[in-house]
């Protein structure tokens, strides 16, 4: 099954918030890293998400953002008061390098919730593996994001009952300049079995690197997955940029400038995009000729992704 790893900012909420009846009909499991202080618009997602009985993972400890430093407010506000009664979810734990296993201890020892382990640059297998089968805390998933960790590292957590999850990050985040006309993006549709994992995820096409906030662009990108037929049907991403890559001036018009690249690919003989909700919502802005904004459009391109991943995986969509 999918598991895609999703940052709480605000379009990426929004995207999640009005997927939630598809992504609880395909069975998709969305990880959820709040890194927002301000709680209103995660927690009118999560109650989307409850409302379809969506199951998610909702990180307790986020790595970035304004909750790295403190979450008391997500454990009081989030998961002991609006989560207190629902079911279908868990709790994930981030492990990095900065964790030790006295603090890991401590904090399964103070908690009996239902938790997701977040592998993300803890090294110490072996003696974590010896912890959890001593303590015994409620696992139900070990999610191993892959450049964080190692073969060797994950042979450690193979528990029956227990989901073994790789997360991918397939997109390489550049200047929206510098973005070539196409690259790959994952095969792990395909090969996540072939590492010992029973499902799959990736950080859809917003990739792993967090920033707080961007400026003007220079120049305007819209990010598409597709399957590549040429490459034994792996996912490759296609990336459609204004003409115009100098200065911050007239964004819509850039914005018009790389939807029309977008347009005139779909719209072609062979093209390789499907033709997915959100796809028909670019085509329907072309003729609008609107610019609805960049946050917008990542949220589209998000979806899209989505949806691609349904049709990949011979849901309904």
């Amino acid at each position: 099954m999918y598991y895609p790893y999703i940052r709480g900012k605000q379009f990426e909420l929004v995207m999640l918030r009005e997927m939630a009846p598809k992504m609880a009909k395909w069975g998709f499991v969305p990880i959820i890293e709040p890194v927002k202080g301000n709680f209103p618009a995660l927690k009118k997602t999560l109650e989307a998400l409850i409302e379809s009985n969506c199951e998610f993972i909702l990180i307790a400890n986020p790595n970035v953002g304004e909750l790295k430093k403190d979450n008391s407010l997500l454990w009081s506000q989030i998961i002991c008061d609006q989560l207190k009664d629902y079911r279908n979810y868990s709790v994930g734990y981030n492990l990095t390098s900065s964790d030790n296993l006295k603090a890991i201890r401590l904090f399964f020892q103070e908690h009996s919730l239902q938790f997701a382990i977040v592998h993300c640059g803890f090294s110490d297998g072996k003696g974590l593996s010896e912890l959890l089968t001593e303590i015994k805390p409620r696992i139900t998933k070990h999610i191993f994001v892959n450049k964080t960790n190692t073969t060797l590292y994950r042979k450690h957590f193979k528990t029956k009952g227990v989901n073994r999850v790789l997360i991918e990050d397939g997109f390489v985040s550049r200047n929206n300049r510098d973005y070539p006309q196409s690259e790959p993006f994952s095969e792990l549709y395909l090969t996540h079995t072939e590492f010992g994992c029973d499902a799959f995820g990736d950080f859809l096409i917003v990739g792993s690197d967090y920033k707080e906030g961007g400026g003007p662009a220079y120049a305007i990108a819209i990010h598409l997955t597709y399957v590549d037929s040429a490459a034994d049907d792996a996912i490759a991403i296609k990336h459609y940029i204004s003409d115009r890559i100098d200065g911050q001036q007239d964004p819509a018009g850039k914005f018009q400038e790389a939807l029309r690249k977008l347009c005139a690919d779909v719209n072609s003989k062979n093209t390789q995009i499907l033709k997915t909700t959100a796809v028909n919502e670019y085509l329907h802005l072309n003729d609008k000729l609107h610019f609805p904004g960049l946050g917008y459009t990542k949220k589209l391109s998000m979806q899209h992704h989505l949806e691609l991943m349904a049709h990949l995986l011979d849901k309904e969509v």
